[in-house]
C-alpha cells in the first residue's frame, strides 16, 4: 500500500514537471523570451545598483581624453604641414610671396572639380590667382568673397592647361577627367615623349607662369587620330588637398595657344 502510494507521488511530481515544461516552452513562443528577460533583469538589477558610479564617471572621462586626443592629433599634424609650407614659401622673394590658404569647403558631387578656401579679397585674392600645392598646380581661382575663394582645379573635365614635356619641349593641352588623371593631347602627330616624362606649364601660357610641375606620362597612344594623346598621372594630391598657396595672376605672358582658353 505503503509502496503503491509513493509511485503515485513519483509519477504526479514527472507529470508535474513535464506540464511545467509545456508550460513554460508555450509561454516563452508566445512572449518571444520577454519573460525570461524580465525575470534576469529582475534578479541582476539590485546587483547592478550596487555598482559604484565611478564606473560612468570613468567611461565619460576616457571619451573625454579620447577627443582630446583626437583634436591634438589632427592640430599636430595641420602644423606640421603648415611649417612645410611656410618653410617653403620663406625661400621665395618678398614681392612673390603667396597668400596661404586651407581648403574649407569641398562638395562629394564636385569633388574633383572646384575647392572652397577659407581666404579672400580681404587677405589680397583675386579672380585669376593661381593656386598651387606640394607637387605643382593646383588650380585657378574661379571667383572670391571678403573672405573665401572658390577654385576651379585642373581635374575638372572643363580645365585646359597648355604644357609641355619637359624633357624634349613637346607641347599639348592638358585636360581635367574628374579623376586623379588627366589626358594630354599633343600638338604633333608623332611627339618625342615616353613614359615617365614630366610635364609642366607651357611657355605661352597667359594664365600660368612657365615651369609649374603638373604630372607624369603614365600611358602614350601614338596611334590616336587626328593627334596623339598621353594619359597623365597629376603629380599634385588634388585627392586630398589641405593648405595651399595662392598666387597673382602672371603678368605679361604671351597670349596662349587657343586650346588654353579656359584655363
Amino acid at each position: 500500500m505503503f509502496t503503491g502510494r509513493r509511485r503515485w507521488e513519483r509519477k504526479g511530481l514527472q507529470i508535474g514537471l513535464v506540464v511545467l515544461l509545456v508550460a513554460s516552452a508555450w509561454m516563452l513562443r508566445q512572449t518571444q523570451g520577454a519573460f525570461v528577460l524580465e525575470l534576469y533583469e529582475g534578479i541582476t538589477r539590485p546587483f547592478q545598483m550596487l555598482q559604484p558610479k565611478a564606473t560612468q564617471e570613468e567611461s565619460l572621462r576616457d571619451a573625454r581624453v579620447l577627443e582630446l586626443q583626437t583634436r591634438i592629433g589632427d592640430l599636430e599634424s595641420q602644423n606640421k604641414k603648415l611649417k612645410q609650407l611656410l618653410s617653403y614659401v620663406e625661400k621665395e622673394p618678398l614681392s612673390s610671396r603667396p597668400i596661404l590658404a586651407r581648403v574649407v569647403g569641398r562638395s562629394a558631387d564636385n569633388w574633383w572639380q572646384q575647392v572652397t578656401l577659407n581666404r579672400g579679397s580681404l587677405a589680397g585674392i583675386k579672380e585669376g590667382f593661381i593656386v598651387r600645392a606640394d607637387g605643382g598646380l593646383v588650380g585657378l581661382v574661379e571667383s572670391v568673397t571678403p573672405n573665401t575663394s572658390r577654385v576651379l582645379l585642373i581635374s575638372d573635365f572643363k580645365s585646359q592647361v597648355g604644357v609641355t614635356i619637359t624633357r624634349t619641349g613637346a607641347k599639348g593641352v592638358l585636360r581635367g577627367t574628374s579623376t586623379s588623371e588627366a589626358v594630354l593631347e599633343f600638338y604633333e602627330k608623332v611627339p618625342n615623349v615616353k613614359r615617365g616624362d614630366l610635364i609642366a606649364t607651357s611657355t605661352y601660357s597667359q594664365k600660368f607662369p612657365s615651369g609649374l610641375a603638373v604630372g607624369r606620362v603614365k600611358s602614350l597612344n601614338l596611334k590616336q587620330l587626328p593627334a596623339s594623346v598621353a594619359k597623365i598621372e597629376l603629380l599634385p594630391p588634388i585627392h586630398s588637398l589641405d593648405w595651399v598657396s595662392v598666387y597673382p595672376k602672371p603678368e605679361n605672358q604671351q597670349k596662349e595657344n587657343v586650346f588654353d582658353k579656359k584655363l
